[in-house]
């Protein structure tokens, strides 16, 4: 298959391609990582808003595996669950369809990584995480909360290109949530 056709056929695949049901309540989060603020919002409106630290690798969009970015563009929840690590973990449809377009048009995947992405998308699954895109993008909380930790947090971006909040501002988070919820990243 000839690229110009790949193409053409994601952007079919993005209009037939259904959203995963919205979570109840139609709320949205947005995250401004230039405010690095997350935005709880239903209707347009600001419900609620909490600092956030992102990914410690610089102010561009993630592009691959290991660049500690944190991404750009819409997705949603796929998961909620309890960590060891970051007190809990809300696990982000990462990479999307956007982001595997734009991947193979610039060699980043192959037509079979991009099509697995793609397939994972139609058929509401979470998409490949073991491609040169990366994986494991979500929103958690910091761990075990020590006053080093906090005023790290406080002060500075510090994950792998997740979206971090205070352990008490995810449970927070998650009276907002559930599966299928849409969350914007926005410069």
């Amino acid at each position: 298959m000839n690229r110009s056709l790949i193409v053409m056929l994601a952007c079919l695949s993005l209009l037939v391609w259904q959203q995963p049901v919205k979570a109840t309540g139609n709320y949205e989060l947005v995250i401004k990582r230039s405010e690095k603020r997350l935005l709880i919002q239903k209707d347009g409106e600001v419900l609620r808003s909490f600092h956030v630290a992102l990914g410690s690798g610089g102010r561009k969009a993630k592009m691959k595996s290991g660049d500690r970015l944190t991404p750009l563009g819409k997705y949603h929840i796929t998961q909620v669950r309890d960590s060891d690590r970051f007190h809990m973990f809300i696990q982000l449809d990462y990479p999307s369809v956007r982001d595997a377009i734009t991947a193979l048009k610039e060699d980043r995947i192959s037509k079979a990584q991009y099509r697995k992405i793609l397939d994972a998308h139609i058929f509401g699954n979470l998409p490949p995480q073991n491609t040169p895109l990366g994986g494991a993008i979500g929103i958690h909380g910091i761990g075990v909360e020590t006053k080093d930790k906090i005023e790290i947090h406080e002060i500075a971006d510090w994950t792998k290109g997740c979206i971090a909040l205070r352990n008490d501002e995810i449970e927070q988070l998650t009276k907002y949530i559930s599966k299928g919820t849409q969350v914007t990243i926005t410069e």
